[in-house]
Order: C-alpha cells, then structure tokens, then sequence
C-alpha cells in the first residue's frame, strides 16, 4: 500500500523566502518529528535521516538515503527517500500569489516493512503540519 498526502499552504512572504527554507535539506530534516538525526553531505543535495518509528518490527534507527533529484530555483524542488524499511518521495512547489507565495506539498510513501504505511497514513498529515510550522518560524509569520 501507498500513503499519499498533498497539502497547500498560504504565506504573505515572498516565494523567494518560501525557497530559502525548502531547498534546504537540513530544515526539511529538522521538521520532521520521526527524524532523530540527520547528517548533511556536502553537496547541499543530500542528507541522511535517522528515523525512528514507533511500530513492530522496527526497533532501531532507520538511515534514509534522501537526495533533490530535481531543483527549479526558486519554484520547485523534487527529494527522493531510500531505504531498507521505505521510499518517499517529496515535492514542493512554490507559487507566487498576491499576497505572497503558496508552497504545495505532495509527499508518497511506499513501505517495505510491516506497519509502515499504516504509521504514516495516520501520521503524515502531522508531519506536514509540523513542516508548515517550521516553515512559518523560519520566515517570521506566526499562525
């Protein structure tokens, strides 16, 4: 089974504020509440994510191999997530409005362990609400 999640959402900054955060693997790394850790590799493309579920089967740190396979400065950036326990993928596109910028966020996961997709069908809607809340930190707008 895979877990599909898509949410917009609104800011009143410029998208080139929006780009500042989401093209960085680590502030991307850092709101996700399953992230124990993360380490940056030097190309500013890829990072890998020590996650840690909290279901059966999986009882230690699961590094994920995560790389921007496609940048659009300043509109679009496309991350690809591998590992033993699953795949994600990432999108997101950012679009100028009237009152600042709309960011889309279109997030799949494809588990390869027992209990994956049901952690992130009940929890992934979560994880982007936290990604909106760093995001809104880091630009300065309060919700």
């Amino acid at each position: 089974m895979t877990v599909r999640v898509e949410r917009t959402f609104d800011l009143p900054v410029p998208p080139e504020d929006v780009w500042g955060f989401i093209a960085e693997p680590e502030y991307r790394a850092k709101a996700i509440s399953v992230v124990s850790d993360y380490d940056l590799k030097g190309d500013g493309k890829r990072a890998t994510w020590h996650i840690e579920l909290p279901i059966p089967f999986v009882n230690r740190t699961v590094p994920v191999e995560t790389e921007d396979v496609k940048r659009e400065k300043p509109r679009y950036v496309k991350f690809v997530g591998k590992s033993s326990a699953m795949r994600v993928t990432g999108e997101h596109e950012i679009e100028e409005t009237e009152d600042g910028s709309q960011l889309h966020n279109r997030f799949v996961v494809d588990g390869r362990v027992p209990g994956i997709e049901r952690y992130f069908k009940k929890h992934l809607d979560d994880e982007l609400t936290n990604l909106e809340r760093a995001l809104r930190n880091e630009v300065g707008v309060v919700s």
